[in-house]
């Protein structure tokens, strides 16, 4: 990906690009139509032209997900972040004035529409809370496409290439990003909707016919599914990409879908995450890149965002390179827009500025692990205090254990009584031959390491079994964590693993 001519390529000159641009938009688009970023800024007593340079972003509070919980009084604050327009400001843009004199006031009232006028709706996966709507207009979709081409560009993708984009068919940021994307870019991309759609068998018949060149969507999906072509014979020489989203992928997670591909007769293909939330209405991506060297990081596209890293704890900004939690502020969205929005996602790494070492794009990159603050748990597994589990670092151990397939982290209460302690289910499908003996002594030792508990079980399934306990197929997102702890306890089922657009790829 070349860095377009407009971008400036030093760090501090392309932030104080971002800084003007931030300016301009919320003079002109944001503040005057939102209800919610209205009112903080005049409580704040705050106005664009105070925001000169990076420090000054801190004037402007945080958005989080408690700012979308309803009322007490039922009110839907999800409304206030609706831009929605008022034609006697937008008739006083300069813009507006010169347009109506070149171009008569019909083309004005319908540069309105496709600016402001509600196209698509995505919204939140709601497994910790309700599912939250995100509004897209032409504007919005033009943005999408514009940020999904270059996606493709980035992950090496030609015109002449044939791709299935199986991310689930839904109100859901990666599918639409995906097909947009594609369209844009001008390739072919055929969407069968994942398994809630077509099924396994579908999806399969369809890769028999199409042999695409590229496979998009979840990593757990994907996974079952390469099995299953693999178990059938489909051979796939052809196959050069696998592009994920949805889910994390570690390193243990892309292996096994390298030695799947291998088995269908591909033997060297990229394996990309993508990084994405809803509240972004964006992704971005990973370069094809060299696996003893590790990732570039996901490439950020700074006409459209800007990024900043905080601490999680403090919420003071952390400088370039270092490690902390990842924070958005769109700098050309309409619709639904979130200024300063606390992701809940760390990433280990940090943001960086230099070159890319594998594509050579001058871009801001996320660079790292991305895990969730929230999957940081205590859980009372002994009589005395709780103990905290990263369930991020348990995540990264089974996806990178050698022998297993898949697996599901299963949260319950001894006897199912709400007064009694946690317990820590591991369910597996092995990926080979080795005895269970074995891996249940290795997959002990691994816990241990990491977190310094043992799981109360660990049981093993066959991959039909553990692909009805996932939803694969059935729900948006495959389960990889579910709390099945009763109610009492102030738990919430359903524990979802971070988003990514597409890694979404966040929320995706």
């Amino acid at each position: 990906m070349k860095t377009p001519s407009h971008w400036p390529s030093h760090p501090q000159s392309l932030r104080s690009w971002q800084l003007a641009r931030l300016r301009t938009y919320l003079r002109d688009t944001v503040l005057p139509f939102s209800a919610h970023y209205g009112r903080m800024f005049q409580k704040e007593h705050l106005s664009p032209e105070m925001l000169r340079s990076a420090d000054d972003l801190r004037r402007i509070p945080f958005t989080s997900k408690t700012d979308f919980l309803p009322g007490s009084d039922g009110s839907d604050p999800v409304r206030d972040f609706v831009l929605v327009p008022d034609r006697a400001v937008l008739s006083r843009r300069p813009a507006t004035i010169l347009r109506a004199l070149l171009r008569g006031k019909a083309a004005v009232a319908e540069g309105f529409e496709r600016e402001f006028r509600p196209l698509l709706l995505t919204s939140t996966t709601g497994r910790s809370s309700e599912p939250v709507p995100f509004i897209y207009t032409d504007r919005d979709i033009e943005n999408l496409q514009v940020a999904g081409a270059r996606v493709y560009g980035l992950c090496g993708a030609t015109r002449e290439m044939r791709m299935l984009n199986m991310f689930p068919f839904a109100p859901h940021l990666a599918f639409w990003f995906a097909h947009y994307g594609g369209a844009e870019f001008g390739t072919f991309v055929l969407g069968t909707g994942g398994g809630k759609v077509l099924g396994t068998d579908g999806n399969l018949r369809l890769i028999r016919k199409i042999k695409p060149d590229v496979l998009i969507g979840m990593p757990t999906f994907l996974y079952h599914l390469m099995q299953g072509a693999v178990s059938e014979g489909i051979e796939l020489p052809n196959l050069r990409k696998i592009v994920l989203g949805g889910e994390k992928a570690p390193a243990g997670t892309r292996r096994k879908l390298r030695a799947l591909a291998a088995q269908m007769g591909a033997p060297k293909i990229d394996v990309l995450r993508t990084y994405g939330f809803t509240e972004a209405k964006l992704a971005w991506t990973e370069c094809p890149f060299d696996e003893d060297a590790g990732s570039a990081g996901y490439h950020v596209h700074p006409d459209l965002a800007l990024i900043e890293i905080v601490d999680p704890k403090t919420g003071e900004p952390r400088g370039e390179g270092e490690p902390g939690e990842i924070v958005f502020t769109p700098l050309a969205a309409r619709g639904s827009v979130v200024l300063r929005y606390r992701t809940g996602d760390c990433i280990d790494g940090g943001l960086f500025h230099e070159t890319c070492p594998f594509c050579g794009a001058m871009v801001p990159r996320l660079v790292g692990e991305i895990s969730r603050t929230s999957e940081i748990r205590e859980l009372q597994i002994g009589k005395l205090k709780g103990t905290l589990v990263d369930f991020n670092r348990l995540e990264h151990v089974l996806d990178n254990a050698e022998h297993v397939g898949t697996w599901q982290l299963e949260l319950r209460k001894q006897h199912d009584d709400p007064l009694d302690l946690d317990e820590l289910v591991l369910h597996v499908t092995k990926a080979d031959d080795c005895g269970e003996a074995r891996l249940r002594e290795m997959l002990n030792a691994r816990f241990f390491s990491e977190v310094e508990v043992h799981p109360n079980r660990i049981e093993f399934h066959t991959e039909e079994e553990m692909k009805t306990m996932q939803g694969t197929g059935t729900q948006l997102k495959e389960v990889r964590i579910i709390d099945h702890r009763p109610k009492g306890d102030g738990s919430m089922p359903g524990v979802a693993s971070p988003r990514s657009a597409l890694s979404s790829p966040s929320n995706s």
